[in-house]
């Protein structure tokens, strides 16, 4: 069984999903921070794989991806660096990025790659639902692969649903519409959630975007199965001078 679907049949609610850039704060940085993220108590790690035009991250997220870069980190590095790390790491791991490097690399070789290190699902934003469906689809199911959707406040349920149907693990609920790391309450956004809640998705939802501390991830959690944190959680590491005393407190701060 996928390590996602695994996690959901065990653990239904209060998911915690940490998002992190690969190759930061430092280029060897990436194992130690997801192996960290773990003992401290997140259910799941969003890995994401560095690009210089990310379309739906905010700026806290892209300059850590062009931080990232800087320091050297590519696709190949990348898999080279998780070629272990299954040793150690036992819960879910998506990988987090943009198709252009995907393209580049060649589609069924990153497939292959992932599978080949123990990476569980991918979450690829620019990704058409109907490029997927008819072109790529076969690729991800053959090497075991989750493809995680996002939908939007805006989104209609007739493509909720289709998007629900083609999405494995969880369906990725953005809380508003806008880039990563944005202040916004969760308060406004009930109906949203409760809509999502009604429908009786196959999948789990997660909500992410906005969620920055313990009081958000409740908010998000009490509607949804579980939540995501990006930006707070790479501003909480962007100078760290002890990685894992500071992942560890920055969990702790979300769910104690």
């Amino acid at each position: 069984m996928n390590r996602i679907d695994q996690l959901f049949s065990t653990k239904g609610q209060n998911i915690l999903n940490i998002y992190c850039t690969a190759g930061f704060p430092a280029l060897n940085d990436t194992v130690a921070v997801v192996e960290a993220l773990q003992q401290s108590g997140a259910d799941m790690v969003e890995l994401g794989m560095p690009f210089s035009d990310p379309l739906a991250d905010g700026p806290v997220i892209q300059d850590s991806s062009t931080r990232a870069i800087a320091n050297g980190m590519r696709l190949s590095v990348l898999f080279e660096q998780l070629k272990d790390f299954r040793s150690k790491v036992t819960i879910p791991v998506i990988l987090m990025g943009y198709l252009n490097p995907v393209l580049q690399f060649g589609v069924e070789n990153f497939c292959k790659a992932c599978a080949a290190v123990g990476i569980d699902g991918l979450i690829l934003p620019d990704l058409p639902m109907d490029e997927y469906e008819n072109e790529y689809r076969p690729l991800f199911e053959k090497y075991g692969l989750h493809l995680i959707f996002l939908v939007t406040p805006e989104t209609t349920e007739a493509r909720i649903r289709k998007i629900d149907s083609l999405s494995k693990g969880f369906v990725y609920a953005v809380s508003s519409s806008s880039t990563t790391g944005k202040n916004k309450d969760m308060a406004g956004q009930e109906a949203y959630f409760a809509r999502l809640k009604a429908m009786g998705l196959k999948n789990p939802v997660l909500v992410g975007f906005g969620i920055r501390d313990k009081s958000t991830f409740q908010a998000a959690c009490a509607s949804s199965n579980g939540a995501i944190i990006g930006s707070a959680f790479v501003k909480a590491i962007e100078n760290s001078t002890n990685l894992q005393a500071d992942i560890a407190g920055f969990v702790k701060g979300i769910l104690a």
